[in-house]
């Protein structure tokens, strides 16, 4: 099997980055691939005006791609922050605000999968509030996603490069996604299995998937050290993208990879151009 089999998505929050917001989906589409990812595009604002709106709509419209997934305001992404939805105040307000425009833009799209990331931990506050928030907001959240056909998705990141975000372990992100499941009766909060993440946090990664597989909603990529494409590293991916497809997973591969000094448009070649598109 190996990367020719897989279903891959572009995340253009990260790759074509160097490129205007509006231009990255013609440039996704350049590269041969039909479908992509985004982070909350917005970083300044969870409710922009229709018309930014609209305009990144017709962009991913016009460039022919599906957009696989959307991640709800997150704050300052790439930056300090990582997530809103369990920091108390204004943030969380932010977050509660975004819910139905994100929902509403991500099913105008086709776009089945919402992605919602759980927050830093706050100097002076409780964990245990933090905790309580977030559930309470993850709960919201997966009701929009429900509300449009869609899965939430909640994803761990890792120590080195996220020191106050609490879910670092593919357990912790799991056990949030069941608590989830257990206080909507939904069942539609799925894992975000990121193996560059879990390889930062020195997890089993072939034990991981053995055990998530099933609670996994989708998947992402970058090889270690250094976020890199497929081949910089050291991460043995074909072989654990092989894995999750004998453990039964079926969807996305996201790309989420930093590119380096060149282009984005060059970050591609350990992927042959008739794997691109999505099948």
């Amino acid at each position: 099997m190996g990367f020719t089999d897989q279903r891959f998505t572009v995340n253009s929050s990260i790759l074509f980055s160097e490129l205007p917001l509006l231009e990255r989906p013609a440039a996704v589409a350049a590269a041969g691939f039909t479908a992509l990812e985004l982070w909350w595009p917005w970083v300044d604002t969870a409710t922009p005006e229709q018309a930014e709106l609209d305009a990144l709509k017709k962009a991913i419209e016009d460039a022919g791609l599906q957009l696989t997934g959307l991640n709800f305001y997150a704050g300052q992404l790439p930056g300090p922050d990582r997530g809103a939805l369990s920091v108390p105040g204004e943030e969380s307000d932010r977050f509660r605000a975004n819910l139905k425009v994100a929902a509403d833009f991500a099913q105008s799209l086709g776009c089945k999968a919402l992605n919602a990331l759980y927050g830093n931990r706050v100097e002076g506050v409780d964990p245990a509030e933090q905790d309580k928030l977030a559930l309470e907001n993850l709960v919201l959240a997966a009701k929009e996603a429900d509300r449009i056909g869609a899965i939430l998705l909640i994803e761990t990141l890792n120590k080195p490069e996220s020191p106050l975000y609490p879910l670092v372990t593919a357990p912790a992100g799991v056990e949030i996604v069941d608590k989830v499941n257990e206080a909507t009766g939904l069942g539609n909060a799925k894992f975000l299995m990121d193996l560059y993440h879990l390889a930062m946090n020195d997890e089993d990664l072939p034990a991981v998937i053995e055990a998530y597989a099933d609670k996994t909603g989708h998947v992402q990529i970058a090889d270690k050290p250094g976020r890199g494409a497929p081949g910089t590293g050291e991460l043995p991916l074909e072989d654990l993208l092989d894995q999750l497809k004998k453990a039964g997973y079926e969807g996305y591969v996201g790309l989420e990879y930093k590119a380096g000094d060149k282009p984005s448009a060059e970050s591609f070649g350990w992927l042959p151009a008739e794997a691109r598109a999505a099948r």
